[in-house]
């Protein structure tokens, strides 16, 4: 009796020791369905997951498979060909995302904004996939409406290095900022802030772990609380018990330490690979390392491009298929100075599908073109590289000026300044020099079809936007009500323009939706089809387009020029 005692105690006391060990963790987030190594039409090639499983391969030798955890923060399945080909199209073969990170042996992965955006039809599906390779989508914070428990799994343990790791993954709480309740019907998204302290404390004292990891699908952020997508380093500062965070949703690169914590952030489209070290000593003091390595794209690991190309083929071939003709080349930047074949597109499949007396859109693809020529369905992703559905609002033509000074004023610098476009020069992490940008997200920079007005450089906010006419020349009536279409993000407060441009609060703006529509990638892809050839008729329809411009037209013009040569240079 005497001594099953005693082996008692000693089993105790071993399992309450400090265990001594290193572990490697890899992170990836943001890849947004960059898969291969080639953009399907054309012979151009990029940085995908093919390059990152090289460098994977190359520090699990490095440092023995048994010590390094791979991790991604989310954001997989929306962004790309090949993510929409197995999201929508091929829906019987499992899930190419789900092969891939099993074939990569992905440890765990987070589930991001844009991974609940594709449905639940897709994100379930993904999950089931995903399990069955013994790999979590991790989302603790989405809880279920029924029973209040987590809709996706919290968290996982691993062994790694001769250490118990606790790895647990969090997505975004702002998703009712951006995508209707239908995609996400049953769950609701807890703060980050308190939960992630709570769970660790929790389950730190039931796992006993040696290591600690969060993932979470939420920017960098200031550090200062203000932001509620963004709440990696106000995490960063106040969790304790935590050794390393992974975050992700902004694109931003960025690697912190200190002696306790370390902070990774790749950045987006498997441009780099993140690296976390950390050694625990006998006594249970912690070194702790983190940095980026850049993904050469060049260094293709061509065996698993072989095992993957029966699936690239099928991807390419949907991706090449002919949709229609265009007759003038579609510029996406061209859409910051006024209109142009590309947004006009946006607008007049907007107006049309629901037949809206005025549209909203931004420009989503940051600087893209589509030449003249034969359209593919690839160009579908330049258009519109989103699945956001379209939605008709109410608005009164009061509110539809709001909305659009609220806009430009994100969009333009204010008056007396050396730049008319609101820009600046900024560090690039990916080259270490500095590069002009725009202060705002260009996203969230809409312009109006189905209206005449201007928009004057030298007023300040609020006098900027003047409104002629409807585009069929009848008054604009401040009183009046108007159909507005925009997409699903912005019905659904993105971008704040309704909620603080228009002064609507967010639990009031589905009182003012009075129709929902199909996806607009869709709607555009059917509007090619059934036109035939994109031309000068349909891409400059100033009967339903309207018209508008920034004024004064010969001091503007001159500067917008310089503003974007700063911006895009001989581009």
């Amino acid at each position: 009796m005497k001594t099953r005692y005693l082996l008692s105690l000693l089993l105790l006391a071993a399992a309450c020791s400090p265990r001594s060990g290193s572990l490697t963790l890899l992170t990836t987030n943001d890849v947004h369905g960059a898969w291969f190594d080639s953009t399907y039409v054309g012979d151009r090639t990029r940085t995908s997951l093919l390059a990152v499983n090289w460098y994977v391969d190359s520090i699990r030798r490095a440092d023995g498979a048994k010590n390094v955890l791979l991790l991604d923060a989310g954001d997989c399945l929306q962004g790309d060909n090949a993510a929409y080909y197995y999201n929508f199209v091929d829906t019987v073969s499992e899930h190419l995302f789900a092969r891939m990170v099993a074939y990569m042996k992905y440890d765990a992965v987070t589930v991001g904004n844009h991974d609940v955006e594709t449905g639940h039809a897709v994100y379930d599906r993904v999950t089931s996939e995903l399990k069955r390779h013994g790999i979590p989508f991790l989302a603790g914070n989405a809880v279920r409406n029924d029973n209040g428990r987590p809709y996706f799994p919290l968290y996982k343990v691993f062994r790694r290095g001769g250490l118990k790791v606790l790895v647990l993954g969090y997505t975004n709480p702002n998703m009712a900022a951006w995508l209707d309740e239908s995609i996400w019907s049953g769950m609701t998204f807890k703060n980050l802030i308190p939960l992630v302290q709570e769970d660790v404390d929790r389950l730190r004292a039931r796992v006993q772990p040696d290591v600690t990891i969060i993932s979470i699908h939420s920017g960098t952020g200031e550090g200062d609380g203000s932001v509620l997508e963004s709440q990696a380093l106000d995490l960063y500062k106040s969790l304790s018990g935590v050794d390393f965070i992974v975050c992700s949703h902004d694109h931003a690169p960025a690697t912190f330490h200190n002696d306790s914590i370390g902070l990774i952030n790749t950045g987006t489209r498997a441009r780099n690979l993140g690296v976390g070290k950390i050694s625990v000593a006998a006594d249970g003091s912690k070194t702790i390392e983190t940095g980026l390595v850049k993904v050469d794209k060049a260094h293709t690991d061509t065996v698993m491009r072989a095992a993957f190309r029966k699936d690239y083929e099928a991807v390419k071939a949907f991706t090449v298929q002919k949709v229609g003709m265009l007759a003038v080349d579609m510029i996406t930047r061209d859409a910051y100075t006024g209109m142009c074949p590309y947004i006009n597109l946006v607008h007049e499949v907007q107006l049309k599908a629901c037949d809206a007396q005025v549209s909203f859109a931004a420009p989503l693809t940051y600087n893209g073109a589509v030449r003249a020529g034969v359209l593919v369905y690839n160009d579908m992703f330049t258009i519109y590289p989103y699945e956001n559905q379209l939605y008709k609002l109410e608005l009164s033509g009061r509110e539809i000026k709001d909305y659009l000074e609220y806009s430009y004023n994100l969009w333009l610098a204010a008056p007396g300044g050396e730049h008319i476009l609101r820009i600046s020069p900024k560090d690039n992490p990916r080259t270490g020099s500095k590069r002009w940008s725009f202060d705002e997200r260009s996203y969230n920079f809409d312009s109006a079809g189905g209206l005449v007005y201007t928009v004057d450089v030298t007023k300040p906010f609020g006098e900027r936007v003047n409104i002629a006419s409807l585009a069929g020349g009848e008054a604009f009536d401040p009183d009046a009500k108007y159909t507005v279409a925009m997409t699903s993000y912005r019905a659904n407060g993105g971008g704040d323009i309704l909620i603080k441009g228009v002064g609507i609060p967010k639990e009031k703006i589905a009182e003012r939706i009075v129709g929902r529509y199909p996806e607009i990638r869709e709607l555009v892809y059917q509007f090619i089809l059934a036109n035939g050839i994109l031309d000068e008729m349909n891409l400059n329809d100033r009967s339903v387009l309207g018209g508008w411009k920034f004024v004064p037209e010969g001091e503007s013009a001159d500067r917008l020029d310089d503003d974007m040569a700063l911006l895009f240079g001989d581009n």
